[in-house]
């Protein structure tokens, strides 16, 4: 499975100066590394301290970690700069998916744009959404069943996976809850909500070009069995990411996820991808980040 993807190559670039930190060396030495972490962007760009790209990238560089997801693509050049990995590339949103051949068209140029440009900088993977059953208050969306969402995902994906294949790059379906009803803590009428769902979808297109986000704040609210679930489905798992659960805050001790097990968990299964945190700053972003990068690392 690994033959047949991109590895990440990380030599030789060193650290731009308007980036660097006084304390990176100290920082990477104490790290053990051996989970690959990447911070999300807009849990700190957008959300949180709201940090410009260029402060966001200095703590992240700061931390010691691999690099960053959901990153802006025209700001890759500052990750190349500083020799960091972009983990997961936007594409499509999570509300017109790939479950509405209404949306069909939309989803193949943003999932090809993104794909071309993940494959060209040398970075894994592209994230990818079933979608919501019910898009008729948007453009040119409409309602759809289970039934026909699961075929139109199989069969919008078996056409991407043949492109994502050949640019060696493996898309990421990403389950989201249902249940929580806060903005970007929880997606009322998503389809891909339980596991079974989208590892439907995945088996059937059968590519290592489409694989599983296992995202475990998501999952957790929806399935549980954080540990079962990573052992049975560990072949397929191309990214994770990690939240604190309720809230989709910090991962420490004011939530109920063991992440430091979690993480010994996937080391146990020989997992090789990367961990993103994606979640939303409630104290001290910069302490936060700090503590979760710990947790991590195990």
């Amino acid at each position: 499975m690994g033959s047949r993807r991109k590895f990440i190559k990380h030599a030789g670039l060193g650290i731009g100066s308007l980036l660097a930190s006084p304390n990176l060396a100290e920082s990477k030495s104490l790290l053990k590394g051996n989970i690959k972490q990447v911070v999300a962007g807009w849990p700190f760009m957008a959300a949180g301290p709201k940090w410009s790209p260029e402060e966001f990238l200095n703590q992240c560089k700061s931390l010691g970690v691999s690099g960053v997801e959901l990153f802006p693509i025209e700001k890759w050049a500052l990750l190349k700069e500083l020799n960091m990995v972009c983990a997961a590339t936007k594409s499509h949103t999570f509300v017109r998916g790939m479950n509405n051949k209404n949306h069909h068209a939309e989803c193949f140029d943003a999932l090809e744009n993104a794909i071309v440009a993940t494959s060209a900088a040398g970075f894994p993977n592209v994230m990818t959404f079933t979608g919501l059953f019910d898009t008729s208050i948007e453009k040119n969306g409409s309602k759809v069943s289970p039934e026909e969402g699961i075929k139109n995902c199989i069969e919008g994906y078996k056409k991407m996976a043949r492109i994502a294949e050949k640019k060696q790059v493996s898309m990421v379906l990403e389950p989201l809850n249902s249940i929580v009803t806060e903005n970007m803590k929880g997606h009322p009428g998503y389809q891909g909500d339980h596991l079974e769902i989208c590892m439907e979808i995945i088996k059937s297109v059968s590519s290592p070009a489409l694989r599983l986000l296992f995202d475990v704040y998501h999952i957790q609210i929806m399935d549980g069995n954080i540990i079962d679930n990573i052992n049975k489905y560990m072949e397929y798992i191309g990214h994770v990411q990690v939240a604190g659960v309720p809230g989709r805050g910090e991962i420490g001790e004011e939530q109920e996820i063991n992440y430091r097990f979690v993480m010994k968990t996937l080391l146990a299964n020989g997992y090789k991808g990367y961990v993103g945190h994606e979640w939303i700053p409630v104290n001290n972003p910069i302490s936060s980040l700090q503590e979760a990068v710990q947790i991590c690392d195990v």
